[in-house]
């Protein structure tokens, strides 16, 4: 539906503060709180990753990837979002609101794929473990997140010039929203959320199936025999079940944040959606990103020796890279 931009922006004033100073220095606060929260979070996942050996695992460098995203969110979009909340308007130029557009769509979108290759790595590393070992390496992974990322930047630049963003800078004062027309608002529908969130419903389906296959199976090797052999295998499975549970939680948790985002994405193209629940709406998509390191803390302990080391300034001692952060 097209409406006339101008008269969308005669329309639209920036309304004066309701809310006393002591209460709008609280909000600012709060906002800066969680910047903090998810700026340092994500850094120390970051760090953790990059910094010990032990770590440079396929998987981790999807993790690796999803905390790199998760940071740029916490120290770019975020406190851009906030403060458009919490003033009620869009404050700054058209020119930066164009590039927040772009900013925070692209990174949402690379979130939403690390998650969904995680899904996929986390099913074909269950599913088939000696091809997963023979064929997944480290590079190779680092070479599946880079095309990850820059496929998703093409997309979002073409996204954005094919809706006028790049041939008309204007934007209404106290606006910045990226309206898509009725196509490209159902190809980024089906890209950016049906395609993804299928692909990681139905894989962890499949990975909690075989989980309970794995389970199963320990329980018998153990019965019929205790050999070392028996043993290390038994290890190694409880160990695979034990990570696929845990990026299970760190998945629902996504999902949980990202479906009242699209279930308004959906209803917005039938019945007219006011800007403040929308705006909460899509907060929550990216305070997932101050929520990850939260879910790292309390369910992996390799993240909590590592955190210790890095806080104590051990990083620095000689070797420190050789530390042993699984056991």
């Amino acid at each position: 539906m097209e409406v006339n931009q101008t008269d969308q922006c005669l329309q639209f004033v920036c309304p004066e503060r309701s809310v006393s100073t002591a209460v709008y220095v609280f909000l600012y606060i709060c906002a800066a709180a969680v910047v903090l929260l998810t700026v340092f979070g994500n850094l120390l996942i970051i760090i953790s990753i990059c910094h010990f050996k032990q770590l440079h695992t396929p998987t981790n460098m999807l993790i690796l990837s999803l905390a790199v995203s998760d940071f740029l969110v916490g120290a770019i979009v975020i406190p851009v979002s906030l403060t458009w909340m919490i003033e009620s308007c869009w404050i700054f130029s058209a020119v930066f609101c164009v590039c927040f557009i772009l900013v925070s769509y692209f990174l949402t979108n690379t979130s939403i794929f690390n998650v969904a290759l995680i899904a996929f790595d986390r099913y074909f590393a269950l599913s088939n473990p000696f091809l997963y070992t023979d064929r997944v390496s480290v590079s190779t992974m680092c070479i599946v997140v880079l095309c990850n990322w820059f496929i998703l930047l093409l997309y979002n630049i073409t996204l954005q010039y094919f809706n006028g963003y790049y041939a008309n800078l204007t934007v209404c004062p106290g606006h910045c929203f990226l309206v898509l027309d009725e196509i490209w608002s159902l190809v980024d529908l089906l890209l950016i959320f049906a395609l993804p969130c299928s692909v990681i419903i139905i894989l962890y389906g499949l990975v909690f199936v075989i989980v309970k296959k794995h389970a199963t199976a320990i329980r018998e090797l153990n019965t019929v025999t205790n050999t070392q052999t028996t043993k290390h295998m038994t290890d190694s499975m409880k160990s695979e079940r034990k990570a696929a549970k845990n990026l299970g939680i760190l998945v629902s948790v996504f999902l949980a944040c990202l479906f009242p985002y699209f279930i308004y994405t959906v209803l917005g193209n039938i019945i007219e959606i006011e800007i403040g629940p929308f705006q909460k709406v899509l907060m929550l998509v990216y305070l997932n990103s101050a929520i990850n390191p939260v879910i790292y803390a309390l369910f992996y302990p390799w993240f909590r020796r590592c955190v210790k080391i890095t806080l104590t300034l051990q990083i620095f001692n000689t070797d420190s890279a050789l530390i042993n952060v699984l056991s």
